[in-house]
């Protein structure tokens, strides 16, 4: 078996896609190993991952040879190894219990990726509970004068570092209109998700006081506006009258760091797409 491939794909729907593309791979010596599509009737669109052995194929001639099928079909598209760790830098203020989470499952190699950077708002000593091992820690402290300059240091360290995703995880600053652009489609945050919903401090304490009956978070790519980009992972927990603040706080932790470290996968794992404002998840 040959290293495996992934393809990944959107365009407006039509008649017969599917089978342009898996002649496309057979014809070429390909062995389909998992497949999955979505038509998206509300906006017309047609997405498609494959995973596939490509036999005595070149990924380069594959590229190649494809880009004519794309260009007649107007696809947006992606051919990746699919086992290749993915370069990630991480960003965290001083709750770094989804740091220490994805940390943990990478290096157990639940998670394809490669740290190559960790920042923080917040010196070292902030980060007390997370082992970083030989990773290099960046301390970029942030104010409102200073924002612009810590954010353009931010580009230029990601760029530097070859980094392909940046995950926030409880990174506690607003990212600017130009951050968020430039990292579009390729930086995932997480937050809680309440019902009713509260922003601002102390979040799970607004909840207790509220007698909220779910707690829950979200993991989404960023946007320029605040905590509302599509939305790749969510999760949700029953809670009681007979759960604390603390309670709420702990149980709020858990949730946070399995949300944001299955999203991390799945994009990881080229199994996002974007839909406008939506997205494609092909879970596995």
């Amino acid at each position: 078996m040959h290293e495996p491939l992934v393809l990944s794909l959107s365009c407006a729907d039509r008649p017969g896609i599917t089978a342009r593309v898996t002649s496309f791979l057979f014809d070429r010596g390909g062995n389909i190993l998992e497949a999955q599509q979505f038509n998206d009737r509300a906006s017309g669109s047609f997405f498609m991952r494959v995973e596939f052995d490509p036999g005595g194929a070149g990924r380069e001639q594959l590229r190649e040879d494809f880009c004519a099928l794309a260009a007649e079909l107007r696809m947006e598209w992606k051919l990746s190894l699919r086992d290749r760790p993915r370069r990630v830098l991480i960003m965290v203020s001083k709750f770094d219990h989804c740091l220490a989470d994805l940390l943990y499952r990478w290096r157990i190699g639940d998670l394809p990726m490669v740290p190559v950077a960790i920042v923080s708002n917040h010196p070292h000593e902030a980060i007390e509970h997370t082992h970083l091992g030989d990773i290099p820690f960046h301390h970029l402290p942030v104010t409102a004068a200073t924002k612009s300059a810590q954010e353009k240091e931010v580009r230029e360290l990601a760029e530097n570092c070859g980094a392909e995703l940046v995950i926030l995880a409880r990174y506690m600053q607003i990212l600017s209109d130009e951050q968020a652009a430039h990292f579009a489609g390729r930086c995932i945050n997480i937050h809680h998700s309440f019902l009713p919903g509260f922003k601002g401090a102390k979040p799970y304490h607004q909840a207790y006081e509220r007698g909220v009956k779910m707690i829950g978070a979200s993991a989404h790519y960023v946007t320029a506006d605040l905590d509302e980009g599509p939305i790749i992972h969510q999760a949700a927990e029953p809670i009681t009258h007979a759960d604390s603040p603390e309670e709420l706080v702990r149980k709020g932790r858990d949730i946070e760091s399995r949300v944001l470290a299955e999203a991390v996968r799945m994009h990881l794992e080229e199994r996002v797409l974007l839909n406008g404002q939506r997205t494609v998840v092909f879970r596995n």
